[in-house]
């Protein structure tokens, strides 16, 4: 029941998806490590032990796992259809129910529920306690419809982070999650990484995930994840360094991706591959085809994401004349030195969210030709030059990100 002089108390009775996780009877590694804290019931709220957000299998054995008791429960609200076998209610509950979008219903507790519009079937809930502490539930797979700007930041979100991760960016291009909005990752399904890997991919979105039978103050500012200003992604060819830099900005809204590759007009195979990064990309994104990273470095804005540093040393080494031995030595190196202190200047003092992405190429076969190897190890330089710059440095090797910093 809610005190008259405290905020509101939120137990997680679970935080998996709708299945679960493991997910009974499936063999894959994600379900096969889910174990000990990392095992995971379907998601439901307990709210100041008045308010239930969700009824699961188990509900009232998972609030006597926590320390909790449903008996005080006035209120039972559905967020989303439930598929299987009908969930029994047990005894002293009262019948759960769904509240029509934009409705708003006020508990004897001083609770406030409004329902909020999905572009998805579901329902979410933004609930305000007794001392006006506000916090938003999202069913899975949901995402605001038709938000409003600028809205008042909650205190905490709940919401699918992993599989919508674009529910976040919408919501923090209206202002309703700010710097201080406690965003918790819930409906965890088998398709998270295992272990400390989702721990590191949440921190990147400002998001964390807590273990089942967790009891959170909301409004209480701890423990939330500072995003790091600046990344660097390193990784070979086909490494998936490219997809692990777009998964670490999708979950903000107007970021700005940097090709420093081109068009190549008339190149079919690169064509491809623009096409292939484009159609990964969120809808919402800008594209800058451009070099020139100094200026929007030295610039307010949104994130970049700058697709790759490699190309943008291709094109300083051309404007160089480096691929000329005699040039080279005459005033070629010096002009790319240049070139590159320029930007690790510009990156140690930008205020804006940057993401990088880079070839490693150093641990493969010594290039045949003096260019070649020039290429090379003007790369490794400018690679840890950067990384110099960056709170995280990550290194991708078969899709998975190792952390070499951070």
């Amino acid at each position: 029941m809610a005190g008259e002089n405290r905020g509101v108390e939120l137990t997680l009775l679970g935080t998996g998806a709708p299945a679960g996780l493991p997910r009974p009877d499936c063999p894959c590694a994600a379900c096969a490590a889910a174990l000990g804290p990392d095992a995971r019931a379907a998601t439901a709220l307990l709210l100041d032990g008045a308010l239930l957000l969700d009824l699961t299998p188990g509900a009232a054995f998972a609030a006597a796992r926590a320390g909790r008791s449903l008996t005080g429960v006035r209120q039972v609200l559905l967020s989303h259809p439930h598929d299987g076998p009908a969930v029994e209610v047990p005894a002293g509950l009262p019948q759960p129910g769904r509240v029509p979008d934009g409705r708003e219903l006020t508990l004897l507790t001083g609770h406030r529920v409004r329902a909020v519009a999905l572009d998805a079937p579901g329902t979410g809930y933004a609930v305000t306690g007794p001392e006006g502490q506000r916090l938003l539930y999202l069913p899975p797979g949901g995402a605001p419809a038709g938000l409003e700007e600028p809205a008042e930041s909650y205190d905490m979100v709940l919401a699918d982070v992993v599989g919508r991760p674009d529910a976040l960016a919408k919501l923090r291009a209206v202002g309703a999650v700010g710097a201080t909005t406690d965003v918790v990752a819930v409906h965890l399904d088998h398709d998270v990484p295992p272990g400390p890997e989702l721990g590191r991919r949440l921190a990147a979105a400002g998001a964390r995930a807590v273990p089942d039978g967790t009891t959170l103050a909301v409004g209480v500012y701890e423990d939330v994840p500072d995003v790091p200003r600046r990344t660097l992604v390193l990784g070979g060819a086909r490494s998936g360094k490219s997809v692990e830099a777009e998964r670490r900005l999708e979950a903000f809204p107007d970021v700005l991706y940097v090709a420093t590759g081109g068009s190549r007009n008339g190149d079919t195979e690169w064509s491809a591959r623009v096409a292939a990064h484009r159609d990964r990309r969120p809808g919402s994104w800008r594209t800058a085809e451009t070099c020139d990273l100094v200026p929007l470095l030295e610039a307010e804005g949104p994130p970049l994401l700058i697709d790759c540093l490699s190309l943008w040393l291709t094109d300083a080494m051309d404007a160089a004349g480096a691929w000329d031995d005699a040039v080279w030595a005459e005033r070629g190196e010096k002009a790319l030195r240049e070139r590159v202190r320029e930007l690790t200047e510009a990156v140690r003092s930008t205020r804006r969210t940057v993401v990088a992405v880079s070839n490693e190429v150093g641990s493969g076969i010594v290039p045949s030709t003096a260019s070649g190897r020039r290429y090379r190890d003007e790369l490794g330089r400018l690679n840890a030059g950067f990384a110099d710059e960056c709170e995280h440095v990550l290194l991708v090797v078969a899709g998975q990100a190792v952390v070499l910093r951070g």
